[in-house]
């Protein structure tokens, strides 16, 4: 058996290591001694000590190698330092720790009043699936004049949508107060406050008989199995973000049932499920779901249309 490496904390680490490769090397010894989870916008040890390293050092979180031999000013390993045993010690998420996260390269702020944005659907806004040659769910993105956010949290994918669909109105709604302020936030910082409306209410009903072109969601999807053995990372965040009830469908459902009357003729409703698709085709063996693929997901976001949600 290989004896477990001796723990260096962070005074020592901030006395005896100098570069930004060495405090690398050290996070990822201690995440991987620590049996940390990744998942918060990072899948493996690496990835998230290079993201807090380089956060924490306000440099540019996907350019790496320029950085590694850079020798840390004192102040500068002592930060770092004490966020990486911070990692360990509390396991929140590196957002929760950076307050800052990105998604398709554009940054956004978080803190533990919120779910730490990490939904398909952004890279989906980025791909061909939007002006593909082989297939389109939106022809022309110039012609989207309305989009609706459900389940905003951060307010992530509603500012995403902003800049995708130049020419339309974005609205968000989120029912969390708490995720609700955090979403002013970055509303803000990205000055989209006159593109951008949030909502604090409960799905649909804020928006009275507003229709759109778009809609877009990632609502909450662990079903109560899940929910049970949830790792700490997950743990910190909001409950009222993960929780769906005993198959995880139960806010879906009620977009499904909602959504046709808040879309307009030709419009369609982007939706993340996460494992749930079995229970849901189960659920709507009517209906004809489009199974879209990203990166790292297949089977976790679906496509349908307004026509084939009024024809089921």
């Amino acid at each position: 058996m290989t004896k477990p490496l001796p723990t260096v904390d962070a005074a020592t680490a901030a006395a005896e290591l100098s570069t930004v490769r060495d405090f690398l090397r050290h996070a990822v010894s201690r995440f991987t001694e620590a049996e940390l989870v990744h998942g918060h916008g990072a899948t493996t040890a690496f990835d998230e000590a290079a993201f807090l390293v380089l956060e924490t050092l306000r440099l540019p979180v996907d350019k790496l190698d320029p950085w590694l031999d850079a020798r840390l000013t004192a102040p500068e390993r002592k930060a770092v330092a004490e966020i990486i045993e911070a990692r360990v010690v509390t396991r929140k998420p590196a957002a929760y720790l950076t307050r800052r996260t990105y998604i398709q390269g554009v940054p956004f702020y978080v803190d533990e009043r919120v779910i730490v944005p990490r939904s398909y659907i952004g890279e989906l806004l980025f791909s061909d699936l939007f002006g593909g040659d082989d297939f389109t769910l939106v022809e022309d993105p110039t012609e989207v004049g309305s989009v609706l956010d459900l389940c905003t949290g951060s307010g992530c994918l509603a500012i995403l949508a902003a800049a995708i669909f130049p020419d339309a109105t974005v609205d968000a709604v989120e029912l969390s107060p708490d995720a609700f302020e955090v979403a002013k936030i970055n509303v803000a910082e990205h000055g989209l406050e006159d593109r951008v409306t949030l909502f604090n209410g409960d799905l649909f009903k804020p928006l009275k008989t507003r229709k759109y072109d778009l809609i877009i969601t990632n609502p909450p999807y662990v079903d109560a199995e899940a929910m049970a053995v949830l790792p700490p990372e997950y743990r910190h965040e909001p409950e009222l973000a993960l929780a769906a009830g005993k198959d995880g469908l139960d806010v879906v459902r009620r977009i499904l049932k909602e959504a046709p009357k808040h879309l307009n003729p030709g419009g369609g409703l982007l939706c993340e499920v996460g494992t749930g698709r079995a229970a849901l085709e189960e659920a709507y063996p009517g209906l004809d779901f489009l199974w879209l693929e990203t990166a790292e997901s297949f089977g976790e976001v679906f496509w349908i249309t307004r026509e084939q949600l009024t024809e089921r």
